[in-house]
């Protein structure tokens, strides 16, 4: 107590308890008076984290104890306390959540999550697009996530305070993206009873973000096209030019290149829009951040539903990362909010998934049955060890080198009797022998 309270013995003998200064005393202060104190009353109380005041004015984190003392008579004669320092484990608390915050920050960017090296890349381009004023082109699948990249790279640019406003290209016929996008007057079709100001004027010193910009029409790119050039629009039914202070973000799932090359995109246009270019990634290429995905899809539908599921189960977990996710992020977030339909457990079972995904072999490895024979004839115990020590015993890569699935690998393994752990202690035989690759 010497130590934990800066006080000497003499200097405590003889006065009251007041004099530590607990914060935390059965809910409550410290009382001035020992007769007022709530433990005669309770008799007892264990480990009540509080704080008692050193003597040189800070406080200390305790963790407390007491008991009332009984004499024969049953008459209470006082109180024994024990204390204990809980200085170095509050520090270790703080440097955990710290650390925690960290980690999230890490594995985080806006809505945006994943670990993996190919996410950290994608989080590395939006910081270097967000601190420009550049047009940005997106490119990735439908369902990794591209809008998340556009709203991650506006609010965190010096347009954040300003509109972000999306546009699907796709969804509108050209007359009406016309009038979306640069707004139109009184008159200038059929069924225009007023005036209406268009997407580009609403995101005046903003951002338009304009989703799956390869179905834009050739009159719409020129018009498009302009836009970028002039920075200024015209409505529909009017010439009057109106200045507008935009940032263009474009993003399509389709090879926007082999369209420019077949003479369905404008070449300039594509130019002018690609001037900083990010790639989302496909769930299949990251497939380390599916933990990470589930663990906040099973958070935010706990909120949104009231459940209490506390996860996953192991071999459903098995299943999601054995699974090739052809809608990416998208499929994954909808498989958790199906399993949570069905789910009646602490934990996401099997049962719980969706059919197509239990269905692993034969909805996401058609290769695999056709190369199945080609394998047993061509694939050997030393062209695979070899593989996986490429590899660096990566069995989800070799999996994707060999177009079978990652339980295919596995079986492989077991077959030619090839240890699931990379050996530390046995030097390599086979790193020279040639991967002899199954033909398609």
């Amino acid at each position: 107590m010497q130590r934990i309270s800066g006080f000497s013995a003499e200097e405590v003998i003889g006065k009251k308890c007041t004099i530590l200064k607990f914060d935390n005393c059965f809910g409550k202060k410290c009382p001035s008076n020992i007769d007022q104190c709530d433990i005669f009353s309770q008799g007892e109380f264990d480990l009540q984290e509080c704080r008692l005041k050193h003597k040189e004015g800070y406080f200390v984190p305790v963790l407390k104890s007491a008991r009332v003392v009984i004499n024969k008579q049953k008459k209470a004669i006082g109180v024994v306390e024990t204390i204990t320092d809980m200085t170095e484990l509050e520090a270790t608390r703080k440097k955990a959540e710290n650390a925690s915050i960290r980690l999230g920050e890490m594995y985080r960017f806006g809505n945006i999550i994943g670990k993996s090296h190919v996410i950290q890349e994608v989080f590395q381009s939006i910081k270097a697009a967000a601190s420009s004023h550049a047009n940005i082109f997106i490119s990735g699948e439908s369902g990794t996530g591209k809008e998340l990249v556009a709203g991650a790279i506006h609010y965190n640019s010096e347009r954040a305070n300003n509109p972000l406003t999306i546009v699907n290209c796709a969804a509108l016929s050209e007359s009406i993206l016309e009038s979306e996008l640069f707004g139109h007057v009184k008159g200038a079709f059929t069924g225009a009873v007023r005036d209406r100001i268009g997407r580009f004027e609403e995101a005046n010193g903003g951002t338009v973000f304009l989703d799956e910009i390869g179905e834009i029409s050739p009159y719409i790119q020129i018009k498009l096209l302009r836009v970028i050039q002039e920075r200024e629009i015209e409505r529909v039914g009017e010439s009057k030019k109106r200045k507008v202070d935009i940032r263009i973000f474009a993003a399509t799932h389709r090879d926007i290149y082999s369209l420019v090359n077949d003479g369905i995109f404008r070449e300039d246009l594509y130019y002018r829009l690609k001037v900083f270019p990010i790639n989302v990634p496909p769930l299949r290429k990251r497939k380390e951040d599916i933990h990470l995905l589930v663990d906040d899809f099973i958070k935010r539908q706990n909120k949104q539903t009231n459940k209490k599921i506390k996860g996953i189960k192991s071999d459903a977990m098995r299943v999601l990362m054995d699974y090739n996710w052809p809608g990416n992020v998208r499929e994954l977030k909808n498989a958790i909010e199906h399993a949570f339909v069905l789910c009646n457990n602490a934990k996401i079972d099997i049962q719980d998934l969706p059919v197509e995904i239990r269905q692993i072999p034969s909805q996401i490895h058609p290769i695999q049955k056709n190369q199945v024979s080609a394998l047993n004839r061509q694939l050997s115990k030393e062209s695979l060890t070899g593989l996986l020590y490429e590899c660096q015993w990566n069995k989800a890569e070799v999996a994707r080198r060999l177009s079978v699935s990652r339980t295919a690998v596995w079986k492989y393994m077991k077959k030619f009797k090839i240890p699931l752990q990379q050996p530390t202690n046995v030097r390599n035989q086979c790193r020279n022998e040639p991967y002899v690759r199954p033909p398609n």
